[in-house]
C-alpha cells in the first residue's frame, strides 16, 4: 500500500516511562519546533506522518507496554498511514540489537544520550544554545526540571545506570536558566528530577551541592512551588533541609525510595544503609522541617525477601507513618547483580505481599487526611474533570500523589492558587470548599 505523503513533515511523539523521559521528549520538541518542524506529543488526531516512540525499560511491564506501542505504530506504517517510525529511549538503549531483529519495519533506533543523531535522521541541526528550551507535554503550570542525567550507584536490583549511563550534572547556571524559562512560559511549579537527587554537583563541584542549587531556583521570580524527587537516603545532605525550611518556596515534600526495612533485604538491594540509620534519618527530617511530607516507594518479593522481611517493612511503615507510598513488584532485570540470585517469590505471591504492605499505608493515609479536616490549605488547580476542580496541596506531587476536590460553583483558573477548607477526608484524596 502507498504510504502518505504530506507536503511538511510532522512528527508526533509518544512518551512512555518516567518524568526524566517526559522531558527527554520535550527537549526533542525544542529542538524541532527550532528546526521549523512541526510536532505534537500523544498527537490523537492521526494527521501526523512520523511517529517517535520514547520506550522506558525499567521493569517488565514497561517493557512489554514499550513493544506493545512500537507494534501498534508498527501497524499503522504498514496500513500506509505512516512514513516512519524511530524508536528512542531505555529500552531501545538496552535492547536495540535484539528488537531491530525482531522489528525490522523501524526505521531507526537511538539511546537516550543520541539526541543529535535522531535530529541528524529527521533532517533537523542540534541546537546547542537552547539551553533547555522545549515544548511543554503537562499543563502549562507545572514542569519537570531534569537537574542531571545517570547514577552512579550500584542497587543490585536496577539497570538504570545501564541504560542513562554514570552520573552527569548540569551546572547551577543552567538550570536556573532553564527555570527562568519555564516561569516566562506560565510556569509555578518545578519537580525536580535525577535518577539521584542528592548526588547532584559531585561531579562538577566536588561537592554535594544540591542545598547551593535550591537556594539558586529559590530565587527565581515567580516560581511559587519547587519540589524534591528522588533522594537516595545514604549519606543524605542534611543541608537541603535547612534550606527547605527557610525558603518559602520550597515544598515541605521529598520523596526518598527506600525500597525495604529488612536489613537482610537492604544489604541484597545494595543499598548501603541499614534500617536503623533509615529510621535516624526520617527522624532528622521531621525534625529539621516540621510538618513536611515524606514520600518512598517500596519493592516486593525480591530474591530471598521472607514473610518475616515483609513483617518488618509492615512494621517500618508503622513505626515511621509515612505520608505516601508507592510500592512496586521486583522484576528480575538482566545484566544487574541481583540476576544471579534465583527469582524464588512468584509472580503472584509478589503482587500479594505489595497488596499486603498496601493496606497498612491505607490506613495510614486515612489517618493523616483525617487529620486535615477543618484546615484551610493553599491548593494549586490542576485540571476540571466531571464538572469538578481538583488541585494538590503542596504535600502532593502529580499524578503520583493525593487530590483535592475544590467544591465551587465560581470559575476558577487552571494553574491558580486558592484556599480550601477541607471538608472530608478518603484513604488517598481530601474534598473542600473554596474559602473567599
Amino acid at each position: 500500500m502507498k504510504a502518505k505523503t504530506l507536503t511538511q513533515n510532522k512528527v508526533n511523539i509518544i512518551t512512555l516511562g518516567c518524568s526524566k523521559n517526559l522531558v527527554d521528549s520535550e527537549m526533542l520538541s525544542g529542538q524541532l519546533l527550532a528546526n521549523q518542524i512541526d510536532v505534537v506529543h500523544e498527537n490523537k488526531k492521526l494527521d501526523h506522518n512520523i511517529v517517535v516512540v520514547n520506550t522506558c525499560g525499567f521493569i517488565d511491564k514497561a517493557k512489554e507496554e514499550s513493544v506493545n506501542t512500537i507494534l501498534e505504530q508498527v501497524a499503522l506504517k504498514k496500513k500506509g498511514k505512516l512514513d516512519k517510525v524511530y524508536v528512542t529511549g531505555c529500552l531501545s538503549e538496552r535492547y536495540r540489537g535484539d528488537l531491530a531483529l525482531e522489528i525490522p519495519e523501524v526505521d531507526a533506533w537511538f539511546g537516550t544520550l543520541e539526541l543529535p543523531l535522531m535530529l541528524h535522521q529527521l533532517n533537523a541541526d542540534y541546537k546547542a544554545e537552547l539551553l533547555g528550551e522545549r515544548l511543554l507535554s503537562t499543563p502549562s503550570h507545572y514542569a519537570y526540571l531534569k537537574i542531571s542525567e545517570g547514577c552512579n550507584r550500584t542497587c543490585s536490583f536496577c539497570a538504570i545506570p545501564l541504560m542513562r549511563g554514570q552520573h552527569v550534572s548540569k551546572t547551577i547556571e543552567q538550570l536556573v536558566s532553564e527555570a527562568e524559562g519555564l516561569v516566562k512560559k506560565g510556569v509555578k511549579e518545578v519537580m525536580l528530577i535525577a535518577q539521584e537527587l542528592t548526588y547532584y554537583g559531585l561531579d562538577i563541584y566536588k561537592e554535594r551541592a544540591l542545598p547551593k542549587l535550591l537556594n539558586a531556583l529559590a530565587d527565581v521570580k515567580g516560581l511559587e512551588w519547587i519540589r524534591l524527587h528522588y533522594a537516595y537516603p545514604s549519606k543524605f545532605p542534611l543541608e537541603v533541609l535547612d534550606v527547605m525550611r527557610e525558603r518559602d518556596n520550597i515544598c515541605k515534600y521529598i520523596d526518598i525510595p527506600l525500597q525495604h526495612a529488612s536489613n537482610n533485604m537492604l544489604q541484597a538491594m545494595r543499598r548501603n544503609i541499614t534500617r536503623e540509620e533509615m529510621g535516624e534519618l526520617i527522624t532528622e527530617i521531621r525534625k529539621r522541617v516540621p510538618g513536611i511530607a515524606i514520600r518512598t516507594t517500596l519493592i516486593a518479593g525480591f530474591p530471598g525477601e521472607t514473610l518475616e522481611d515483609i513483617e518488618e517493612l509492615k512494621g517500618f511503615l508503622q513505626e515511621h507513618q509515612f505520608d505516601r507510598v508507592g510500592i512496586f513488584t521486583y522484576s528480575h532485570e538482566e545484566n544487574t547483580s541481583a540476576h544471579d540470585l534465583v527469582d524464588d517469590v512468584p509472580a503472584a505471591e509478589k503482587q500479594r505481599r505489595a497488596e499486603e504492605i498496601m493496606e497498612v499505608q491505607q490506613e495510614i493515609s486515612l489517618a493523616k487526611n483525617q487529620q486535615k479536616e477543618g484546615l484551610i490549605l493553599k491548593v494549586l488547580v490542576d485540571k476540571k474533570e466531571a464538572g469538578r476542580y481538583l488541585g494538590r496541596t503542596e504535600f502532593d506531587s502529580v499524578e503520583v500523589d493525593n487530590e483535592v476536590v475544590i467544591n465551587t460553583k465560581k470559575k476558577l483558573n487552571i494553574g491558580e492558587f486558592v484556599m480550601v477548607k477541607i471538608t472530608k477526608a478518603y484513604d488517598y484524596d481530601l474534598e473542600g470548599e473554596l474559602v473567599g
